[in-house]
């Protein structure tokens, strides 16, 4: 967990800081981002916790894989 809040304060440090620009694409992804810790957690029935990879390709495509597991 300390891992995840440290990658956390990492992204919104990294958002804060970033140029002044049209966020309708970041305001989706947040909204997606929240709709899928929702059904996480309503599959896994619980409160859960959530691992990231990330990788940035040769094309420059940035890939994120989330991964929830349920909390014991």
């Amino acid at each position: 967990m300390a891992e995840d809040k440290l990658d956390t304060i990492a992204l919104l440090k990294a958002v804060a800081d970033s140029p002044k620009r049209d966020n309708s694409v970041y305001h989706r992804a947040m909204a997606e981002a929240r709709q899928a810790f929702e059904a996480a957690e309503a599959m896994l029935g619980g409160p859960v916790r959530v691992k990231t990879k990330t990788k940035l390709k040769r094309d420059g495509e940035y890939t994120v894989k989330w991964t929830f597991k349920r909390l014991p």
